[in-house]
Parts: structure tokens; sequence; C-alpha cells
């Protein structure tokens, strides 16, 4: 039985992720262009036309952009918490009702043979959540745009198979760049965006023996670069023995389809 996934993009510019099994494709988040989702698509070899459905994350714009297009585009249901609707309802156009599905947060929904977990996350959004898929015995996590990884989080999303984990920034980088201190204190915050070496250390707490691949993403285009990201987290994970995949996500580019096995 197969479920297969792929990091559509990944970044302050914008953010997709597709995940598929024999009955069912998902996309989470369409923070693109509409034009662009269809290319990156086209590079997976997907036909976005045989799309289920889209999950959304929170209402920032590099999660959201194309969604209103590519849903009335091709037709497909919508998924996100009441909050979150409310807050992306003026960005996103309409969006015919028999289309637009509430998913509470922290609960769990059955889509044909896929099963998703939602959690709330700590972000500057309205009630920001990602998600774990379950097939087959098989786990893969989505962890991103937040600004530490608590106990409860780390409850749900502990022994996967696969994680597409946040690694945005370089601490260092950060603090010596050139955004303004509001904004610096804002992604350092709580409910900002996770480090590199944070990313490292919540990945020691909740990886197990049958974790088998990790891609780093949301990285930073100001505050970080992917061989460092890398490099922090693989130093972490060393330290405690412990060896996995690593793979780094990019903003324009598709990860090759990964069958979770």
């Amino acid at each position: 039985m197969t479920l297969r996934f792929s990091v559509l993009a990944s970044g302050s510019t914008g953010n997709a992720f597709y995940i598929e099994t024999e009955q069912q494709k998902m996309l989470v988040d369409a923070g693109l262009s509409g034009k662009k989702i269809d290319e990156l698509f086209q590079s997976i070899q997907v036909d976005p036309k045989q799309l289920d459905g889209i999950l959304v994350t929170h209402e920032h714009s590099d999660h959201i952009k194309g969604l209103g297009i590519i849903a009335r585009k091709y037709q497909l249901p919508i998924y996100a918490n009441e909050k979150t609707w409310h807050a992306m309802d003026q960005s996103i156009g309409k969006i015919p009702l028999d289309q637009k599905f509430t998913f509470d947060l922290e609960s769990v929904r059955s889509f044909g043979d896929l099963e998703v977990e939602s959690f709330g996350v700590s972000h500057d959004a309205a009630e920001p959540m990602f998600y774990t898929f379950r097939h087959d015995g098989k786990k893969v996590a989505l962890v991103t745009d937040l600004g530490y990884v608590s106990e409860r989080i780390k409850k749900t999303v502990e022994d996967a198979d696969a994680y597409i984990f946040e690694a945005n920034h370089d601490v260092g980088m950060l603090r010596m760049g050139p955004y303004p201190w509001s904004v610096k204190r804002r992604i350092l915050g709580d409910s900002g965006h996770v480090s590199n070496e944070d990313c490292g250390l919540a990945l020691t707490d909740i990886i197990s023996n049958r974790t088998k691949r990790i891609y780093l993403a949301h990285l930073s285009m100001d505050n970080n670069m992917k061989d460092l990201a890398q490099m922090s987290v693989k130093q972490v994970l060393d330290e405690r023995g412990i060896q996995v995949d690593l793979h780094h996500t990019d903003p324009r580019l598709a990860t090759p389809l990964y069958e979770v096995g």
C-alpha cells in the first residue's frame, strides 16, 4: 500500500505540500500563484485535476495566495478551521458553499484511506494548525510555522516515518541580518519560527527507529542557507547518535515524490 508525498514549495515566498495514497490525492496549502502550482505539479508528473481536496494550515499569504484560484479551477473542497476561514475569507475570493468545509483543531478526519490529524501550533495567525497523515501503518508529519515545539506537539508527531520540519533560521545570521528589530523579535519569539538548532533538538525527542527521512522546511532566504541548516541539524542529531536521511526543500522547486516505506 502506497503513501507518497512531495514538498512542492517551502519558504516565506510560498508553501505547498502534496500527499497521496491509492485512493486520495490531497494538497496542503496553496501559497503560490495558480500558474506556479500547476507547474510544480507538472514537475512531479501529477495532474491537479485528480486532487480530492485542499487542507489549509493558516491564513498567511505564503500559504493561501493561490488557494481560491486552484479551488475554483479544479472545483476542490477546502478544509480549514472556523477561525482560519474567517481570517482568510477576504483574501481568497468567492468560494462556492459546497466547497467550504470545517476541519476542527485537534481532531481527526478520514479521507478515504488517508487519516489526517490536526494539531495547533504557536504562530501569529488566527488559529494555525498542521497535520499528521496515516495510511496502512505509515505516518508522515508536517510541522512548520511555529515559535516553539510544545510537549503536546511532540506527543502528536512522534514516531513518524517521515517529517517535513521547520528549520527557518540560523540565530546568528538573523541577529546580524538586515531585518528591523521588530521583525527579528517576532521570528525569535514564541509565535514566530523554529531555528536550525531548535529543529535539531525537537527532532531528537520525537524521531524513532522507524524514522527514515526528514525534510528541512521553511528555510529563510535571508537568515539561513541550505547547507548550514543541514549541518546544524545533523550536528545536533550526531551528538545524540542519531543517523537519519536529511534533505532540504526549496521555495521554487518540488522535491521528487517520495514513497514512505
